[in-house]
């Protein structure tokens, strides 16, 4: 862990140390996400992109950056104090292990503003960055819920596939999930409110890898035949398409009867394509370029000192049997 820790604010360290080398007087608005082997993060990066490629002449560059694993969530730490330590405008975190990331930011006190993007804080924490940007994703998890609800009216058995254990947006889906399914505030499990029970083993958690997504997916099916509904509330298996087509190759008849259905955050384009193929019955997507796109013009806002709303919602896009909507051409 060390050893990735050090690889992970090294290649940031050169990455910042290239970007002022290239513009030395411009100030740097640096995005720092959970990993840069997550396709999502990449949509953000572009949004990034796109405001400097629109901003030529801004006293301010975006930079993007992260650990190269999702998984590294001390790397992500590090980097960031890093960042921080050698000094930029302004940074805009989506914080992988939310305790861990306020707790350093808490201990070095930045001078500079701090935001949150993609994934906050905790509520507990809220007080050390400006305004967080990005989804309302406990209404992520409600939308979730109508879907699977709308499929199966009467419940039934569930799994959920979560990421990162101490990831703020994941576990606020999960909540919107379990509330709206059950019709109880605060639920902790599913145990037969409304229909809805999650079977054992499960929740399952990923750490944000497609590889183990897509195994654990193939192992809950093969254990549980007989199970009604696989929520992905993060998109994770499906950022590997070769593997995810080959894991609901082996339960396609259930999921054409609609004996077994899935519903899977975002809308990413191997995403959208494995709805079109049949192999989800609704996808709720996020809108990350959108985050990296706006993110430059909110930390430049802070820096100025104006009033910033927080939070700052992004959207959701909402796609199914009846409305196929964003994912019936992307």
């Amino acid at each position: 862990m060390k050893g990735l820790m050090k690889l992970a604010a090294t290649a940031a360290v050169l990455a910042f140390a290239a970007t002022g080398a290239q513009a030395q007087e411009k100030k740097t608005l640096a995005i720092v996400v959970k990993g840069l082997d997550n396709p999502f993060f990449e949509q953000i990066n572009k949004g990034c992109q796109k405001w400097m490629s629109e901003n030529a002449d801004s006293e301010y560059e975006c930079l993007y950056t992260g650990p190269a694993s999702s998984a590294d969530e001390a790397g992500e730490v590090q980097i960031v104090d890093d960042l921080l330590t050698r000094g930029v405008a302004a940074i805009a975190i989506s914080p992988s292990n939310a305790p861990a990331m306020a707790n350093r930011i808490r201990q070095i006190a930045p001078s500079v503003p701090v935001m949150t993007i993609d994934a906050d804080f905790l509520e507990a924490d809220r007080d050390l960055r400006k305004t967080y940007l990005g989804t309302d994703n406990y209404l992520m998890g409600v939308k979730m819920a109508e879907q699977a609800a709308a499929l199966k009216p009467d419940g039934g058995t569930v799994c959920l596939q979560l990421g990162n254990v101490a990831a703020d947006n994941i576990n606020a889906r999960a909540q919107g999930f379990r509330d709206t399914a059950s019709g109880e505030k605060g639920i902790d499990r599913l145990t037969g409110q409304a229909g809805w029970t999650e079977i054992e083993g499960c929740p399952v958690f990923t750490n944000d890898q497609a590889d183990l997504a897509n195994q654990q997916m193939a192992d809950t099916f093969t254990a549980n035949p007989d199970l009604d509904a696989f929520i992905l509330i993060g998109g994770w298996a499906q950022f590997a398409p070769q593997a995810y087509a080959q894991v609901t190759d082996q339960v396609m008849d259930k999921l054409k009867s609609k004996d077994l259905i899935i519903i899977a955050g975002d809308t990413l384009p191997p995403q959208t394509q494995a709805f079109r193929d049949g192999r989800s019955h609704a996808q709720v997507g996020q809108r990350p370029f959108e985050m990296g796109y706006k993110a430059p013009d909110v930390m430049i806002q802070l820096i100025n000192g104006e009033t910033v709303e927080d939070p700052l919602f992004t959207g959701l896009d909402v796609c199914n049997g009846e409305d196929p909507g964003f994912c019936k051409d992307n």
